[in-house]
């Protein structure tokens, strides 16, 4: 599945100026990853954006437009989300997901 290089292109833009990131981009889950301190922070899947923010958000994050739980093998991943373009194609609406992602990057564990 191909991913959105123009939504790539504006999380790029917005890690940029952010001072003291190490990003480093990869390939993963159908899309494109944007590993933030060595930790998978933001991706773009397809379309959607996919957001690691802390499990513990769940019930706030979940009542945002365009929030899809992510679900593999059946269940749903806790800390885990997409979200369609509704959700973020206003730059504050864009801003809270990056934000909540970068938030939580500093609490998240790196996967070997």
């Amino acid at each position: 599945m191909a991913y959105s290089i123009e939504l790539a292109d504006r999380i790029r833009e917005r890690l940029a100026a952010i001072p003291n990131l190490k990003i480093e981009e990869k390939r993963m889950f159908s899309g494109l990853a944007f590993m933030v301190n060595d930790k998978m922070c933001i991706n773009v899947s397809g379309e959607n954006l996919m957001c690691r923010f802390n499990p513990n958000l769940l019930e706030e994050v979940a009542e945002k437009t365009g929030f899809l739980p992510m679900i593999m093998k059946g269940k749903q991943m806790a800390g885990y989300c997409y979200v369609e373009p509704i959700g973020f194609n206003r730059k504050e609406d864009f801003e809270f997901w990056l934000n909540l992602c970068l938030d939580f990057n500093d609490q998240a564990k790196s996967s070997k």
